[in-house]
Order: structure tokens, then C-alpha cells, then sequence
């Protein structure tokens, strides 16, 4: 059976966590493809509230088999810190499967990664320190420690003994910090790789294998598509390869592209952003505030999962929107935080740029010129109304469904769900992306 992937239509922190939590009811499989604990996902259902950044947020139901494919960067120690609170609030992780074929953060991933953020100064790309940059950066060169290697014990100490002596030398020669002893990472890596061994298979295989006897795969985004390395805000994007765009899905999880039948994006009501980067209908001051922290929003501020960072926040863009859409190949969309919007008598969308008294209708690719863009922008009729009960669309205010629509148009696919609050409940769903009309 066709799979379907969840991806971000923005920079990320659009709340992917929750529609894959609520589709995941619908699969056998979910599979998270990309990107490392520099992401995370916020789920909150019966059980509580989580902040997930490795586990996918299919973990819930027990009867699903949760999957970190090989386009995933893993950092042992924060993943077995998640699974460890998961198994002390009562969730059932043994079904949780690691490609033996995924990266490895190792410890100098992090120190690099600091080290070189405070390098740049005022050019720093505003990371989240994880190591996750620095360990797709070996991926790719070719000196990467991978997870079979891990659990192997003589395959762990073979390839500390060729890249941690380089590593020692770029940390202490480069940036002037302390080298790291190859004993203790030997010995702490070791144990690591021995605690996770239980849940490292061929995940390749297994997903091929539930592709062809027709079970449903939901593959799981971990970051916005305005992050992707090569179609992003460069160079203000994340390392992951694969991309933060639903191409990777196929490649990160093991399956061909003909593998996939859906895609749904998933965009805020509005905009945000952590980290540096140009971003168009940033606002500031009381606008900003009032979306970062809202009171009609039940206490999801606007602050980082990983980090705790504040979030820049804006007006909906529609042109980046539209941009990441095609990009995807997007044909559903999941509107997030529509109840966030309540507090205001009219609210915004931006429908073009202006750059040198010219229009613009998509994302430029110099990054100086997505700096001089100006927003244009079309007001809407605030509606002023809790909509966090609200469960069916034609309950909405008539002005809150006029926005949905004019989003639907902008970005040129369907809006199927909407989501009123951070509860899984807290959803409108007008049409079921499994065949369900409702």
C-alpha cells in the first residue's frame, strides 16, 4: 500500500507531532526519516505531555512498530534518556526499531558544534548545539561512526582508533579546547551500544517487506521544508541528509518514490522561527508577543521543544507556503493552531513581495535578497471566538472558515485537518486522507 509522509511547510515547529500522532492510528508502521535531537515533536494526549526528539509519534499505540530509519542521525545518550521516560510514564517502546545503517552523534559531535557556533560570532547559524550539524558533516565525508558499528564492539574501537585522533586535533588545534580520551569514550560508547543492541535491526528490510504485503507507512518528517539544504533559507538551514523535504522520505527510510501516494503539509496558522535567517512577516513588538504567548492558546507558547528557545513569530506566508507546497508535491494540508488567531479583530496573510518595486512570488535564492523582500500583505476579518471546542468545520466562524479557505488557495491543496488546541482531540477533520469522507 502507498505510503504517506508528513512534512513541514515552514520552518519547522509547526506541529507535525500531533497530526502524525492522530494519522498514526490509521498505520502499522511509522518511520521517522531525518534529522537528529536538534528537532523535536510535542504530543498531548491521554497520557500527558510529551516532548519527543527521536522516538516518532507513533509510539503511543502499542500495537504499532515505531522506526528510526538511516537518515536519522542517533545521539545514544538522549535517546536513552527518551526511553527511559517513555517507560517510566507507561508507553511500551519494544517495538521500536533503529536501522543498523543510521549515523551516530558521538561526542565530539557537540563540541564541535558549540565550538564552532561561538567561532562564527556574528555569522553563527544559530544551531541547537546537539552535534546533529557536525555528525551529518561525517555522514557525508565519509568518516561517520554508523549504529551497526556501535553495537559491534570491535568495529567501535577500529573506527575511534582512525577519527578520533583527527577530531582531537580540529577540537584543540582549531578551536583551542580540551582533547577527548579515547578510553572513556571507548568504554561509555560500548555500554550505550550494548543498551540499545535489543532494538537495532535491518529496518530497510522490514519496511520493504510491510510495503509489500500492503501494510500503511506513515513517514515522518522531523523538520520545516524552509530548512532543507538545498531549497531552504541557505545558508540559515539544517545539515540532514536527506533533506527536510518529502523526496528524502524514500531515501532515509529504505523505500523507492514510487512508494508514495500522499504527502500532507503541515502549516501553522501563522509563522514562526527559531534560530537566524531571513524571514519575511517577522513582526515585533505587541503582535509578536501576543502570538508567542497567547491566552487563547491553553499555555503552547511559542518556545523551542529542543531548546526552550522563543520563537520568532509573524503573519502567515502565503508565498512560502505556496513555495514549499510544490516543492512537496503537498495534496493535504494540516492547519495548525487556527485557535491562536482568536485574540485578534482582523488578522494577515501575505500574498506577494516586493523587492525593488518589483513583485516577487517566491522564495529568492540569494540570501540577500531574501533579506530585502517586503511583505504585501491582505487583511482579514478577525472572528473573536474560542474555537478550541469547536469539532466540526461548519461550526467555525464564518470568518475563521474564510480564512481557512483563503489559506487553501495560497498554498494550492486542501486543508483536511485543523487544529483548534494542543490536545488530540482539539482537531477538525474534514476529510479523512485515508478515504473517509466526513
Amino acid at each position: 500500500m502507498p505510503a504517506t509522509v508528513i512534512i513541514g511547510g515552514q520552518w519547522g515547529d509547526e506541529g507535525k507531532g500531533r497530526v502524525v500522532d492522530y494519522h498514526a492510528r490509521n498505520c502499522s508502521i511509522i518511520a521517522r526519516y531525518s534529522a537528529g535531537t536538534n528537532a523535536g515533536h510535542t504530543i498531548v494526549n491521554d497520557r500527558g505531555h510529551f516532548a519527543l526528539h527521536l522516538v516518532p509519534a507513533g509510539i503511543f499505540y502499542g500495537d504499532k512498530t515505531c522506526v528510526i530509519g538511516k537518515g536519522v542521525v542517533v545521539e545514544p545518550v538522549g535517546l536513552l534518556k527518551e526511553l527511559a521516560m517513555l517507560g517510566e510514564r507507561g508507553v511500551d517502546t519494544s517495538r521500536l526499531l533503529i536501522s543498523d545503517r543510521a549515523n551516530v552523534v558521538m561526542p565530539w559531535h557537540p563540541v564541535i558544534d558549540r565550538l564552532d557556533e561561538a567561532f562564527r560570532g556574528e555569522h553563527a547559524i544559530g544551531t541547537t548545539g546537539t552535534g546533529t550539524g557536525p555528525a551529518f558533516t561525517d555522514k557525508v565525508s565519509r568518516n561517520g561512526v554508523r549504529v551497526i558499528d556501535l553495537i559491534t564492539p570491535e568495529l567501535l574501537a577500529a573506527k575511534l582508533e582512525m577519527v578520533l585522533p583527527y577530531k582531537n586535533r580540529v577540537i584543540t588545534e582549531l578551536y583551542g579546547g580540551p582533547a577527548l580520551d579515547f578510553d572513556t569514550v571507548l568504554r561509555e560508547y560500548r555500554a550505550f551500544g550494548e543498551q540499545l543492541a535489543p532494538h537495532v535491526a535491518d529496518v530497510d528490510t522490514i519496511v520493504q517487506d510491510a510495503h509489500d504485503a500492503g501494510d500503511r507507512i506513515l513517514l515522518e518528517g522531523a523538520q520545516g521544508a524552509l530548512l532543507d539544504l538545498d531549497s531552504g533559507t541557505y545558508p540559515y538551514v539544517t545539515s540532514s541528509v536527506p533533506a527536510s523535504v518529502a523526496a528524502g522520505a524514500s531515501i532515509g527510510i529504505g523505500l523507492g518514490p514510487t512508494a508514495i501516494e500522499r504527502v500532507v503539509g503541515v502549516y501553522k496558522a501563522y509563522q514562526t522561527r527559531v534560530g537566524n535567517g531571513p524571514m519575511p512577516t517577522e513582526l515585533f513588538g505587541e503582535d509578536a508577543d501576543r502570538l508567542r504567548d497567547p491566552a487563547a492558546a491553553q499555555g503552547q507558547g511559542e518556545y523551542g521543544t529542543t531548546t526552550g528557545r522563543s520563537r520568532r513569530c509573524g503573519w502567515f506566508d502565503g508565498v512560502l507556503a505556496r513555495y514549499t507546497a510544490r516543492l512537496n508535491g503537498v495534496n493535504s494540508v494540516a492547519l495548525t493552531r487556527l485557535d491562536v488567531l482568536s485574540q485578534f479583530d482582523s488578522v494577515k496573510v501575505c500574498i506577494s513581495y516586493e523587492r525593488n518595486g518589483d513583485r516577487v512570488n517566491t522564495l529568492p535564492a540569494a540570501l540577500q535578497h531574501q533579506y530585502e523582500v517586503q511583505p504585501v500583505y491582505e487583511e482579514l476579518p478577525g472572528w473573536r471566538s474560542d474555537v478550541s471546542g469547536v469539532r466540526s468545520f461548519g461550526d467555525l466562524p464564518a470568518n475563521a472558515r474564510a480564512f481557512v479557505r483563503r489559506v487553501e488557495q495560497l498554498i494550492g491543496a486542501p486543508v483536511d485537518m485543523i487544529s483548534v488546541g494542543p490536545a488530540r482531540e482539539q482537531v477538525i477533520v474534514t476529510h479523512d486522507i485515508f478515504g473517509t469522507e466526513l
